[in-house]
């Protein structure tokens, strides 16, 4: 979908939940920084366990790039097992689909995995298919939370 009707539809899902947010407001927010201590998280699970990143993003380019951060975005994005990048396969989170499609790609039970968003409504179709989920709201408290679920140390 390219971004005027990403606009469009992102208008009219909020408008039925009650405020109407326009998708092109949105945008510029979405690009958050990496969190160096999330990363280091990532690296010493993806030591122990298969990982995978479902990503809600918009095809390449689409809203411009940010120069320096291209390479360790890549850095970090290779620490996963496997990437699904819903641009490139036309469906966004929260479809369940795209949480099937993880565990197949994985093989794993989904029953033995931890799923971690920082939207609640993401992390739903994860929870109703028997996952662990965690709700993002800062690294400190994400990262004791997925101590927890996995048993390992983190930081």
């Amino acid at each position: 979908m390219d971004i005027e009707a990403f606009d469009r539809l992102f208008a009219e899902e909020s408008l039925a939940l009650g405020a109407e947010v326009r998708g092109k407001d949105v945008l510029p927010l979405l690009s958050g920084d990496l969190r160096p201590e999330m990363v280091e998280a990532l690296r010493r699970i993806s030591a122990h366990f298969k990982t995978g990143c479902i990503t809600n993003n918009l095809p390449a380019n689409a809203i411009g790039s940010k120069s320096g951060r291209t390479l360790y975005v890549a850095e970090v994005m290779a620490l996963f097992n496997h990437v699904i990048e819903s641009a490139k396969i036309g469906l966004r989170k929260p479809d369940p689909r795209i949480y099937r499609m993880m565990v197949e790609a994985l093989n794993v039970d989904p029953h033995k995995c931890v799923y971690l968003d920082d939207l609640g409504v993401n992390l739903k179709p994860a929870r109703e298919m028997g996952m662990t989920t965690i709700k993002v709201t800062s690294a400190p408290q994400a990262i004791a939370e997925l101590e927890g679920a996995t048993g390992l140390a983190l930081r």
